[in-house]
């Protein structure tokens, strides 16, 4: 058997390109993801995140939790990684996050969901066929409960880069 011949395998494109985003565009997003006991542990040991609050269940417990407490920025990192099929999906550069808050704790079996809305939507003045988009996220528990929302922005290329140099 023979290596496949890359050069003529069929791209898939994906993503969304700067004119399918509207401003007040809401963009629920897939399926979700349930945290495990094991996501936490790994992300808060991988990040040397040595809280006992994230990896020992008594010491939650004593502390009026009913299970350790998933690591909030393992929540963020999950409900951003949700939307980045629509949202980012095309690539473009990351230019940060804001205004994030916590507004409940997650739990090991909790399964997290997002959905998003662009916010701000405008060319860039200084990148010739790209847009910056500004999305406000939120990411809900099983319940329907907020857990944490925040506004993200990215880079975003244009369809046709040669409509954005003459805006």
């Amino acid at each position: 058997m023979s290596d496949p011949d890359f050069d003529t395998f069929p791209l898939a494109v994906k993503g969304r390109k700067y004119q399918d985003f509207a401003v007040g565009q809401k963009l629920p997003h897939h399926w979700g993801r349930t945290i495990t006991g094991g996501d936490n542990a790994t992300f808060s040991t991988a990040t040397c995140a040595w809280v006992p609050l994230y990896l020992n269940a008594e010491y939650a417990r004593a502390h009026g939790h009913p299970d350790a407490v998933v690591n909030p920025m393992l929540v963020l990192c999950t409900v951003v990684g949700i939307s980045v099929e629509d949202l980012s999906e095309a690539g473009g550069p990351f230019l940060g996050i804001d205004d994030c808050v916590f507004h409940l704790p997650v739990y090991p079996g909790d399964t997290l969901t997002a959905r998003s809305e662009v916010v701000d939507r405008r060319l860039s003045s200084n990148r010739p066929g790209a847009g910056i988009v500004t999305w406000h996220t939120e990411g809900h528990n099983q319940r329907g409960e907020l857990v944490v929302e925040l506004r993200r922005t990215n880079l975003v290329a244009l369809r046709d880069p040669i409509e954005g140099s003459a805006a």
